[in-house]
């Protein structure tokens, strides 16, 4: 383990400070946007931005990669990065804002590309699970612990902003002067939705639920937090409690779902999450305390229910189109996470900030009986699963380091040579389908 950390310490260094700097502005943006006058349905929009350039830069950021090379390529998203987060205290404008947060989608899609292709060089079979283990516990605890950064200085002033830029830019550092060599970009043509849709629709609907309810929490979970009252210390507790509660649960539930039908696991994790939520609206009216309580059980369940959702579309799927399976599936994250924000604000906009949690209640709901009805429609198989392998928050996952670890533990299931990407070497047979 010792080694497996040393041999990949800069790439994760660089990677927890991009998702430091990452969680901290968006708690910051929607805080400032509020005291800029800007309305719930604007600032909705506003983040909804992010999610749309995440969406393009996961299709096309890698012939940037492709062009100059991962070094420079990273080089030029964090420099673009660190000046797009300065022009937001220059041009105080919901307009601008919106193509602001779109370049740094795209940006912050590409630099985790980078990171990941790097990680999937460095590692072996044998250590890449622990290297995927680091690399979960990295994006959730940059995530969760760039919220407190918020309560260094006032969020009206620019010196956040400042500290933010700052942060981007020395994330540069560690993978400039690490000494891997730089793998070579891949860049496979998506699936047609209509063809991933066809070889699982609970798990494309699971997808983009997961997107929808991700990308809400996290353009808007600021703005409820401090609309119910909460302080700016507050605001940030609430965010780091759900992110970092996000991390509990990934693989005790993935390891769970590996051995039964994960519909039933699916079904239970969305029914969780709604219930959350619904105690999130309750606690508005309590104290702070069990306010956070519920957000880190919120998080804990509704973090789940992406790489659930992907595990069961891999489960099905062609073992030689896993990659452009996992192309597809960013995109179908990524048209949830651009709706979702835009959605969940006119919501807020109409019934108050608790919209927010009652509109995530009704997408896990939805999916709880949507899944219900897949497992009607489509009995269970026998079929050879796929590994269950934990995503981040975000959604930003490259397909190289998603299908060498898919793999790879499919290798150590088997106990042969070294697998090929994309290739089902695994001899466990369970029960699934849908």
């Amino acid at each position: 383990m010792r080694n497996s950390i040393r041999s990949v310490a800069s790439l994760l260094l660089s990677y927890g400070l991009l998702l430091l700097a990452n969680g901290m502005l968006g708690t910051l943006l929607g805080l400032r946007s509020r005291l800029e006058g800007f309305s719930t349905e604007t600032t909705g929009l506003v983040m909804a931005g992010f999610f749309v350039g995440l969406l393009l830069g996961a299709i096309h950021a890698v012939r940037v990669v492709a062009a100059v090379g991962h070094i420079r390529a990273f080089a030029a998203f964090a420099s673009i990065m660190s000046v797009s987060v300065l022009a937001h205290v220059l041009f105080i404008d919901p307009f601008i804002w919106f193509f602001l947060r779109l370049f740094a989608g795209f940006c912050m899609a590409g630099m985790v590309m980078v990171v990941e292709s790097w990680l999937n060089e460095k590692a072996t079979n044998r250590t890449r699970g622990q290297i995927l283990s680091l690399y979960m516990m990295t994006n959730y605890f940059g995530a969760g612990v760039g919220q407190f950064m918020v309560t260094v200085a006032d969020p009206a002033r620019f010196e956040l902003f400042a500290i933010a830029s700052i942060v981007y830019s020395i994330a540069l550092v560690p993978i400039l002067l690490t000494r891997a060599n730089a793998p070579k970009p891949s860049s496979p043509q998506p699936m047609k939705f209509r063809a991933l849709y066809a070889i699982s629709p609970l798990g494309v609907i699971g997808t983009i639920s997961a997107g929808m309810a991700n990308a809400t929490l996290n353009s808007m979970g600021p703005i409820f937090a401090r609309e119910s009252g909460l302080t700016v210390a507050g605001v940030s507790t609430f965010m780091a409690c759900v992110i970092l509660g996000g991390m509990v649960l990934q693989f005790p539930i993935g390891r769970f779902s590996d051995r039964t039908d994960r519909r039933t696991v699916l079904i239970i994790t969305a029914m969780a999450t709604a219930l959350s939520s619904l105690a999130i609206v309750w606690a508005v009216s309590q104290p702070p305390i069990w306010l956070f309580a519920a957000g880190a059980v919120y998080g804990a369940f509704c973090f789940t229910i992406y790489p659930l959702s992907s595990a069961q579309v891999n489960d099905l799927a062609d073992p030689d189109r896993l990659v452009q399976v996992a192309a597809g599936l960013l995109i179908a994250y990524g048209i949830g996470a651009s709706i979702g924000p835009v959605i969940s604000s006119q919501i807020m906009g109409r019934v108050g900030p608790h919209g927010l949690f009652l509109f995530n209640a009704f997408i896990a709901g939805w999916l709880a009986l949507f899944t219900a009805y897949r497992m009607i429609r489509r009995q269970r198989g026998e079929k050879a699963k796929a590994a269950f392998l934990p995503l981040g928050n975000l959604g930003v996952s490259s397909r190289q380091l998603y299908n060498a670890t898919l793999a790879s533990l499919r290798h150590s299931n088997t106990g042969g040579p070294d697998a090929k990407p994309g290739k089902n070497t695994g001899t466990k047979t369970a029960k699934n389908g849908s």
